[in-house]
């Protein structure tokens, strides 16, 4: 598992490291087929953001989250990817439980039903 950790205006710890994976390895157990994620810590008018990026089964799925305290705020942003984790997978399931359109052209029994043969 790849987590590549950033900071804009915010100095990224081994501390900060360290709970950032913590946080993640709950995910990665349940999500196996996740490679890496991407990490953005950001301090702004006394505001930590924190942005979190991954693809999971093909599709992009981001989460943020924003407090004034660092810890809290990567928190909010690893609860809504899980979240968004949860619904992609769902959504997967239930394209795996769809019944099939069906393509093929009519066929001949039901053309011939629909002729008026009484001549």
């Amino acid at each position: 598992m790849k987590i590549q950790i950033s900071g804009h205006h915010v100095e990224v710890t081994a501390a900060v490291r360290a709970h950032v994976e913590e946080k993640f390895s709950k995910i990665i157990k349940h999500f196996p087929g996740l490679v890496g994620f991407d990490v953005i810590i950001a301090k702004e008018h006394g505001q930590h953001q924190v942005d979190i990026r991954t693809n999971y089964e093909g599709v992009a799925v981001a989460a943020s989250g924003t407090d004034e305290v660092m810890y809290p705020a990567i928190m909010v942003a690893v609860k809504k990817l899980e979240t968004a984790l949860k619904h992609r997978k769902g959504q997967l399931k239930a394209d795996l439980h769809e019944k099939p359109q069906c393509t093929t052209p009519p066929i001949a029994h039901e053309i011939i039903q629909e002729m008026d043969l009484s001549n």
